[in-house]
């Protein structure tokens, strides 16, 4: 099949995209086979459509490029292979601004797709499959836009005015798609990528990981880490509920005879100092 023929035939099962797993997985088959050869070109016609739809066409792009992500990195070729390494997730981490720009449009046509464009990139950062700065940064515009929108939403007369505004059947299209969509976010958003460094030739990675580690580390980072920097971010700081729970597990602990704190304790087991 000449690249002419993959690329119109691609646009064909674009034009026919919708939130159901069974159309998203064959075009991502169509996509990932003809990569090798025609992986430029094909990511041209992404970029096209999601600039072009209808605002449930360009969100049903964004879950497409999210599939589409995991199932090129779980063919991605193992360390060393002289296979090449390039895939579709480097194409979206070099155009994510302009892939959002194009499905979350400015003003307040765009606030249709916001919250879903938001969880799929928070999605990408748990999982590292695009740079976790980059991500926030595109999360911040759009946290602007959002705030913009509702400025402009709030001097305006008449909700109906606004350019691109949705009719009655595509807000009932949508909200059966969205609830497709969410659904399948929300399966995957719990797998955290499991990569051993026995099991790595069986189980390839879910993610593609930037290294959060030197690079003299080995083929890529544990699971573990992954997890615990998630861990990590989602932790408060020390606050003074942590005081008084120290305070409490102190009072459990050193416990006198009558059940009460007797307040003298050796020397080896005094109470941690709070201040």
């Amino acid at each position: 099949m000449d690249p002419f023929e993959v690329r119109m035939q691609f646009l064909a099962h674009l034009r026919r995209l919708d939130a159901s797993q069974q159309s998203i997985k064959k075009i991502v088959g169509y996509a990932v086979k003809f990569f090798p050869s025609c992986g430029e070109d094909l990511w041209d016609c992404l970029v096209e459509e999601s600039q072009k739809g209808s605002l449930n066409n360009r969100i049903n792009i964004l879950y497409l490029l999210d599939s589409l992500c995991e199932a090129c990195l779980a063919s991605k070729p193992p360390p060393g292979s002289s296979q090449p390494s390039s895939s579709y997730v480097d194409y979206v981490s070099r155009d994510l601004r302009k892939i959002v720009d194009h499905v979350v449009p400015e003003g307040r046509q765009g606030l249709p797709n916001l919250m879903s464009t938001k969880q799929i990139l928070e999605s990408w950062r748990t999982k590292r499959i695009v740079e976790p700065q980059k991500v926030d940064e595109v999360i911040a515009t759009l946290d602007e836009r959002r705030a913009d929108a509702s400025e402009s939403a709030a001097r305006a007369t008449s909700p109906d005015s606004a350019p691109g505004a949705l009719s009655r059947d595509d807000i009932k299209r949508r909200m059966e798609e969205d609830r497709e969509r969410h659904k399948r976010l929300r399966e995957r958003r719990w797998v955290q990528p499991v990569v051993g460094q026995a099991a790595a030739a069986a189980m390839p990675p879910l993610a593609s990981f930037l290294p959060l580690t030197d690079e003299q580390d080995g083929v890529g980072e544990l699971a573990l880490d992954i997890e615990f920097d998630n861990e990590w971010e989602t932790t408060s700081d020390w606050n003074e509920d942590d005081d008084e729970a120290i305070g409490e597990e102190n009072v459990l602990c050193f416990l006198g005879e009558d059940g009460e704190d007797s307040g003298e304790r050796p020397a080896d087991e005094q109470p941690m100092d709070l201040s």
